[in-house]
C-alpha cells in the first residue's frame, strides 16, 4: 500500500468511527442518509433475503441502491423466491454474488458435504471469498445486523470500520429490537421470507439452519450444536 493510500484509509476509518459516535442515537433513515451523502453509488446494501427490510429502508433514501446478495448454492428455495420477489417490485439493484466454483466443483475438489466436516473452509470459500470481490468496487456496505439477536452482536456499532476489508460498515438497524423489526414490515409491507412464519429465525444455508426452539435466542438456529456462531463475514 502506497503512502497516500495509507492515509486515505486512516481518513476513512476516523469518518467511521467518528460517525459511529455522532450518530449511535440517530434514527435509521437518518444513518443512512448520511452514509448516501457521503458514499453515493460507493454504497451497497448486502442482504441474506431473511427480509427485504435494509433495502427497503435504504430505497427510501437511495432509489435503485445496489443490493448485494450472496446465492452460496445451499439457500433455501424460499431465500431464492425472496430475492427474485425483491428484485421485481422494489426499486433497488440486485446484484447476485456467486462462489467460484459451484457445490459440485466444491464437492470433487474437497469432498460432499464440506459444511459437515469443515464449515469454516465451507463458509470461507461460499461467502466470505465471494462478498470481498463483490465488495471491491464500494467504499462503504450497509448490513442488517441486531444487538439483540446474539450475544455476539451485543457491540455492533451504527457505523464502524471493517477493518478485514477496509471499508466503512453501516448498522442503521442495530439498535432495533425484534419488535420494532415486526413494526416496521408490518406498516411498509416489507417482504420477508416465508420460513420466517415457519419456526426459522435467522436463515442461511440449508444443511446450516434448523428451526428455532422456545426460548432460544433468533440465532440458535444456526450451525445449531456446534461452538460456530458466524460464518465470518461479519468479523
Amino acid at each position: 500500500m502506497t503512502a497516500a493510500a495509507s492515509r486515505a484509509e486512516d481518513q476513512l476509518r476516523a469518518l467511521a468511527e467518528q460517525a459511529g459516535r455522532t450518530l449511535e442515537g440517530a434514527d435509521a433513515l437518518d444513518i443512512l442518509r448520511w452514509a448516501v451523502e457521503t458514499f453515493g453509488p460507493r454504497l451497497c446494501v448486502t442482504s441474506s433475503m431473511e427480509d427485504a427490510l435494509v433495502a427497503h429502508l435504504a430505497s427510501r433514501v437511495f432509489p435503485g441502491v445496489d443490493v448485494v446478495f450472496l446465492d452460496t448454492g445451499y439457500h433455501f428455495p424460499e431465500t431464492i423466491g425472496t430475492r427474485d420477489a425483491v428484485a421485481a417490485v422494489m426499486d433497488v439493484n440486485v446484484i447476485t454474488l456467486t462462489p467460484r466454483q459451484t457445490v459440485a466443483e466444491q464437492d470433487t475438489e474437497y469432498g460432499e458435504k464440506l459444511h459437515d466436516r469443515d464449515p469454516d473452509l465451507c463458509c470461507a470459500l461460499r461467502k466470505i471469498r465471494p462478498l470481498e470481490e463483490g465488495l471491491r468496487g464500494y467504499q462503504a456496505w450497509v448490513t442488517g445486523l441486531r444487538r439483540d439477536e446474539s450475544p455476539t452482536r451485543i457491540g455492533t456499532p451504527v457505523v464502524g470500520w471493517d477493518a478485514a476489508r477496509r471499508k466503512v460498515k453501516v448498522a442503521p438497524i442495530a439498535r432495533w429490537t425484534q419488535a420494532d423489526v415486526d413494526a416496521y414490515i408490518a406498516k411498509h409491507g416489507v417482504l420477508t421470507n416465508p420460513l420466517l412464519a415457519d419456526g426459522y429465525a435467522s436463515i442461511g444455508c440449508a444443511p446450516c439452519t434448523r428451526r428455532v426452539l422456545e426460548g432460544e435466542d433468533a440465532r440458535a438456529g444456526r450451525w445449531a450444536g456446534r461452538a460456530k456462531t458466524e460464518c465470518g463475514l461479519h468479523r
